[in-house]
């Protein structure tokens, strides 16, 4: 089953916070690396553990961490100034000088303004996922907790709506700036100039497509759902599908995370966990009957560095067979 999401050239793995997200897409990462692909492990999420796991400092640019594996860590507050700025700068090159003041009001406002950040994370997943194929072969995006992530994926088809929207008004107001021209200059020739602002939006628009292209093409983006075998994960995972679902994102299959092994019931506390354990998997596989599983083991350390990174790649390899 996980020799399936070896097939797609993008893999999202999210979940609820806390359930090993980091821990699973970055052995996933190594495991597709290890199959001679090159990889470029993403990290959305604020918590930023990938440093930290692989024990190898990270930025927002790739850093080659294990063999033909890449990684990166994207901060959303630095994005979103980043992102601020260039639209701040294409603006100034069109906005006539009278206008300027208003319009650098205007952006210092959307600095603060509710869904900046996923904007800016949208444009840079937009733009890693535009030039794949140039130097990677996958990307492995481990993702912020759901919520954020659902509102992220959903991106591309208001985006690309909104900027439809936008274009069909230029294209108004140009034609009638057109028509106001040829009634006052007495009929010469009809020359419109180009709209550098049109020229921008419209390049976006085939940005936004490309993107929800792939996330729509089947074979090329899946989405892996992580979790642990307790009660409000379940119905969080279970909430997050039924969302995809609407969006026709496939999904690819659930990570189980952090099971305790069957001969752990010697203790009363370790017992009744267990047996608590076993009601939630299958209440797992009552509510996700059609969706491919993978459990993970409880490991007997943290998960840190390449040693114990090395033995959840070996259960994913087992699974990819």
């Amino acid at each position: 089953m996980v020799g399936r999401w070896l097939d797609h050239r993008v893999v999202f793995f999210g979940g609820k916070g806390g359930v090993g997200k980091t821990t699973s897409a970055t052995a996933f990462a190594m495991l597709a690396s290890r199959d001679n692909r090159r990889v470029l492990l993403v990290s959305t999420d604020p918590a930023h553990s990938t440093a930290d796991i692989l024990e190898t400092p990270l930025g927002p640019e790739p850093t080659r961490v294990d063999g033909r594996m890449w990684a990166m860590e994207i901060d959303a507050d630095r994005e979103a100034e980043a992102y601020i700025d260039r639209v701040r700068h294409n603006l100034m090159e069109v906005t006539p000088v009278r206008l300027r003041d208003e319009m650098e009001r205007q952006m210092e406002l959307a600095r603060v303004s509710p869904g900046a950040e996923e904007a800016a994370l949208f444009d840079r997943f937009a733009d890693l996922v535009v030039g794949l194929g140039g130097d990677y072969d996958m990307l492995v995006f481990d993702t912020a907790p759901i919520g954020h992530t659902l509102r992220l994926l959903s991106l591309p088809e208001l985006l690309q709506a909104w900027v439809d929207g936008l274009l069909e008004k230029r294209r108004t107001v140009r034609n009638l700036n057109a028509m106001w021209r040829h009634m006052t200059d007495g009929g010469g020739p009809d020359e419109t100039p180009e709209d550098p602002v049109e020229a921008v939006l419209l390049e976006r628009r085939r940005k936004f497509y490309r993107v929800r292209r792939l996330l729509l093409t089947p074979g090329e983006a899946v989405f892996v759902f992580v979790l642990t075998a307790e009660r409000l994960p379940i119905l969080e995972t279970r909430k997050a599908i039924t969302l995809l679902s609407k969006s026709a994102i496939p999904v690819g299959g659930l990570v189980i995370n952090r099971l305790l092994p069957d001969d752990v019931c010697e203790h009363p506390f370790f017992a009744a966990r267990r047996d608590r354990q076993e009601l939630y998997l299958a209440e797992i596989d009552r509510t996700f009957p059609d969706v491919p599983k993978v459990r993970l083991p409880l490991l007997d350390r943290d998960v840190v560095g390449r040693e114990s990174l090395d033995r959840i790649v070996d259960v994913l390899s087992s699974a990819a067979v």
